[in-house]
């Protein structure tokens, strides 16, 4: 049983917005805050009770709000902070959560801290990012090329994790902590619940080494944050790219006053042999990390991060399930397998409805900067037709291109007379809200049941975890039991075939296509909850 902090957080079903893309308020192709405003009975009606808002802080848009010019301040394409102010007085007033994206790890080049760091050593932001005279290792970007950058003005070399207008925050200087510390404060005051942290393993380095390890002050700094009386109530989700359990017990045991939960990305492999290459896979390579992670994380009494889609990755139902004429049962399926488990759920925008991956035939519809780097590679040894195989299948873009609301011109994100920022989604006319909520199939209305029978029952949020499937079959099933009271789930993989479950069950009450017992046959990508006789 996860500690009463964590199990409170059991009970938060996360949905998570790229302001950019998913309404449009005042017809300039832009996402807005308000556009937000105007979707929360959506979000609302689904069964999520908190939103996890993606950057909106003033940016110049060189990584899509990842490059934050000013933490206090909102970006101009979304709004003003009396939006903001609205948004979580209107998030409030439905019983529903803030959790904004807080990047600490660098700012923009434009931000008024590097401005002035960049005059010279005397002045009072010098140290504020690293500088050097000479690159003091040969670290590359993330984006690609080198990750020092010499500036004119101040005569030296700064530190660029990501793109070149992102320099790295120097966290040696404790007034960079106090700084992110009043940024905290801030939001908080302002009465945001908790917050997402990008890339948070990467705020303590360990220069001039490789930064591939954990820095040595991290959980220092990560305390600093988030252990402090003003600060221990909220949750707080870290994007870390460590998947070795004992990090993951340094970062977030209930005891370390540190993170709620970290985002754990192995299963996020699946489907894929490098992030612009498939690989044949199917539901049970998913259902093996799910089972791993479920199992480590319960051990050791940690709050699981249940989510298979997110603003970086492109929709996992196009990597291993069936996203054209079984895509209806392929994303109610992994909805299932995922969501009825042990942790706290994330949606991503589009998922609701069963949104696949987008194509394009020209790199002119892409906008993704780190594809964009990777198109160019690919292109020094392949065509042009292979190239665009790997960006379409890869791209962040994915994720990104405007919710698709109804079937019109701009897919009621944007107004028809306006050029959205993004390309719309390639299958936009298929797939959107309005087409889902009419069909018979309807995702989001099996989203609904799903999340409303995991809100009224105890056991589907705390209860224990008993996989009764084989790591061989080609189905996943397994046991809630809390007290007296079980819950059989079961899903099936891309094949019809026979289940047999070891014990009764009474009739499913929730099952993507109509049957009226737990075993027997099972059509492909079909799943069934049920209560169990006990």
């Amino acid at each position: 049983m996860l500690c009463s902090k964590y199990s409170d957080f059991t009970k938060w079903v996360i949905y998570q917005i790229y302001p950019r893309s998913f309404m449009d308020s005042n017809g300039d192709g832009i996402g807005d805050l308000q556009g937000v405003i105007s979707k929360l009975d959506y979000i609302k009606e689904l069964g999520a009770n908190a939103v996890w808002l993606c950057p909106c802080f003033k940016s110049p848009n060189e990584d899509n709000g990842y490059d934050v010019a000013d933490y206090c301040d909102i970006m101009d394409e979304f709004g003003t902070m009396a939006d903001m102010d609205q948004l979580i007085d209107e998030l409030h007033k439905r019983s529903m959560k803030l959790i904004l994206d807080l990047v600490p790890n660098h700012t923009s080049t434009d931000h008024v801290w590097f401005r002035e760091s960049r005059k010279g050593k005397d002045n009072p932001y010098s140290d504020f990012y690293y500088w050097f005279d000479v690159p003091p290792n040969d670290w590359e970007s993330s984006f690609g090329g080198s990750a020092w950058q010499y500036d004119e003005m101040r005569g030296q070399y700064y530190l660029h994790t990501f793109a070149v207008g992102q320099a790295d925050l120097n966290w040696e200087n404790p007034a960079v902590v106090k700084a992110m510390q009043d940024v905290v404060d801030f939001w908080v005051d302002k009465g945001c619940d908790g917050f997402r942290i990008d890339v948070i393993d990467c705020i303590s380095k360990d220069l001039p080494n490789d930064r591939n390890g954990l820095g040595p002050r991290l959980h220092e700094y990560i305390r600093a944050l988030f252990g402090r009386e003003k600060t221990a109530h909220l949750f707080t989700v870290g994007e870390g790219h460590t998947n070795e359990i004992d990090d993951i017990v340094l970062h977030c045991a209930h005891d370390r006053n540190e993170l709620s939960t970290l985002f754990i990305f192995d299963h996020m492999e699946c489907g894929r042999s490098d992030k612009f290459t498939p690989k044949d896979e199917g539901l049970r390579a998913l259902r093996d990390y799910l089972v791993y992670w479920q199992n480590e994380t319960d051990k050791r009494d940690l709050l699981y991060s249940l989510f298979i889609e997110n603003h970086d990755q492109p929709q996992m139902i196009s990597r291993i399930g069936n996203d054209r004429e079984l895509r209806y049962e392929s994303a109610t399926c992994i909805a299932t397998m995922l969501y009825l488990l042990k942790g706290v759920p994330f949606i991503y925008q589009g998922q609701e409805i069963g949104m696949p991956a987008a194509h394009y035939d020209s790199i002119d519809d892409f906008d993704d900067v780190e594809c964009l780097g990777a198109y160019r590679k690919y292109r020094r040894t392949l065509s042009e037709e292979e190239a665009l195989e790997k960006v379409n299948f890869g791209s962040r873009d994915n994720a990104r291109h405007p919710m698709a609301w109804d079937d019109s011109k701009n897919c009621g994100f944007t107004d028809d007379g306006c050029e959205p920022w993004l390309i719309n989604h390639s299958r936009a006319k298929e797939i959107n809200v309005k087409n889902d909520l009419n069909s018979k199939k309807s995702v989001y209305r099996f989203y609904q049941e799903l999340l409303k029978l995991r809100a009224g029952n105890d056991v589907l949020r705390d209860g224990n975890v008993e996989v009764i499937s084989k790591p061989e079959d080609e189905f996943f099933a397994y046991i809630r039991s809390l007290n007296d009271e079980k819950w059989m789930v079961i899903c099936n993989f891309g094949k019809e075939q026979v289940i047999e479950l070891p014990s009764d069950c009474e009739e499913p009450v929730l099952a993507n296509l109509e049957r009226k017992t737990s075993d027997g046959l099972y059509r492909p990508y079909e799943c069934a909850v049920a209560k169990m006789i006990c």
